[in-house]
């Protein structure tokens, strides 16, 4: 089943639609040379790069163009006299601008996730491993989402999207997220409608009690905003994860920490508790969501030997998590290139299908009219260790290394130096930048 007939909300209002005329501009430049005598100047020309942009089957070397902040031109001889300015990543892979689909960005002076310590603000972290979009699962809920837009997404270069949290208080910690008379179908989606383009899920996190309203609730916004719930099933014990995946959860919705082995995803007999490949058949999809503590190498592992890979992969990205076994996402995806899983799959779980997931279709690819939003990598040959959330450790030949990172057509990471001058005796390098510039 694929995440088009799964999902309903996958179509995007008509205010996101790609420039009419980008198809068209797409077949004209999609592989061969650009030979077209008109002196276009682009801003930017990466040549020679791998291409893995799973949306348009594109898995070989070419060159993309950018201008204006979006993807100009797609060819495989692309003049460089053209661009304004030429990187060559010969021997990289060039893929979409990763979407991590589950991280806690709502950085502020409480002791949580919410306006909280716990959260990280997105420039930081993002770029660094290829990421330009990055999903808020559920720090902000519908009280305080306007602070969360104003202090973070309005400020961030990095795209930031909401799964809006069914608490109104958002993940504040303790009884605030307990606290069944804070989760209101209907206020969640009237701020979700509200930001139709930011606002692309509804979040539920962390409710340990034995009602199904945090989750019913969450559905129900997310039915009436059109937009699909994602669960964080907590650790209940009264609820089972089965009930939730075969008869809770509509196609298109998020089960999140997949893989985590503290909410039933193992059975005592080892293997894959069968509810899984319900819910996969049922529609409902299946998000990495690592962390600090939902990433078990028994239960990932034994999702390998079923063929049991994921839809989405993300970081579940916060304060602790960074510094443990999670790090980062180019770290996460290598965790599946060290399972076996083909490059190209795990690209794909981390732009096309995020996009898809999240009715966000103009991301996630590397279509001419789509935003400049594009990562180069360097995938390393040798011994690395990866390590679980509970000190366990799996050795792989692979390592992706994020070598550049664009945004909306501007390098926003630039780990070698690439678009720098090479230095020589009396070169004056760039003086308008100032270490704490405003972004």
């Amino acid at each position: 089943m694929s995440l088009r007939t799964r999902a309903p909300w996958v179509v995007l209002p008509a205010v996101l639609t790609l420039v009419v005329g980008a198809s068209a501009a797409s077949s004209a430049t999609g592989g061969g040379s650009d030979a077209s005598p008109t002196a276009v100047t682009y801003d930017l020309l990466l040549r020679r790069g791998h291409v893995i942009d799973p949306k348009n089957n594109r898995d070989k070397v070419l060159d993309i163009a950018v201008k204006n902040g979006k993807i100009a031109a797609v060819g495989s001889k692309i003049d460089p006299s053209r661009a304004k300015q030429t990187i060559d990543v010969k021997g990289k892979y060039l893929t979409p601008g990763l979407i991590d689909m589950h991280t806690h960005l709502f950085r502020g002076p409480e002791d949580a996730y919410s306006d909280g310590v716990l959260g990280l603000p997105p420039d930081g972290f993002t770029f660094r491993s290829g990421v330009t979009t990055a999903l808020d699962t559920g720090s902000a809920g519908w009280e305080n989402f306007e602070l969360f837009k104003k202090n973070i997404i309005d400020t961030s270069k990095t795209r930031v999207l909401s799964m809006l949290n069914i608490v109104g208080k958002g993940m504040a910690g303790g009884d605030k997220e307990q606290d069944l008379d804070n989760m209101n179908a209907a206020e969640a989606a009237k701020v979700a409608k509200k930001y139709p383009e930011i606002i692309r899920g509804i979040k539920t996190a962390h409710y340990e009690g034995p009602s199904w309203a945090p989750v019913e609730r969450s559905v129900e916004a997310g039915e009436i905003a059109g937009i699909p719930a994602m669960i964080d099933f907590g650790s209940a014990k009264e609820r089972t994860i089965e009930e939730l995946l075969t008869e809770k959860l509509r196609p298109g919705d998020i089960y999140s920490h997949v893989y985590s082995g503290l909410r039933g995803e193992l059975g005592e007999d080892g293997k894959l508790n069968p509810a899984l490949a319900a819910g996969r058949e049922r529609g409902v999809l299946f998000d990495v969501g690592h962390g600090g503590g939902s990433f078990d190498w028994n239960v990932a592992m034994e999702g390998k030997k079923e063929g049991f890979w994921p839809d989405t992969i993300s970081t579940d990205l916060h304060v602790t998590s960074m510094n443990a076994g999670m790090k980062d996402m180019s770290n996460v995806m290598s965790k599946f290139l060290a399972m076996g899983q083909p490059l190209k799959d795990v690209i794909e779980e981390s732009t096309w299908k995020p996009a898809q997931a999240l009715g966000r279709k103009d991301l996630g690819n590397l279509s001419v009219g789509s935003p400049a939003d594009i990562a180069v990598f360097d995938l390393d040959k040798g011994t690395f260790g990866y390590t679980d959330s509970f000190g366990l450790r799996v050795d792989g030949k692979q390592k992706l290394v994020t070598e550049l990172t664009v945004r909306a057509g501007e390098v926003v990471w630039d780990l070698n130096g690439r678009t720098a001058k090479p230095w020589k005796p009396g070169a004056v390098g760039d003086k308008t930048h100032t270490e704490h510039a405003a972004p």
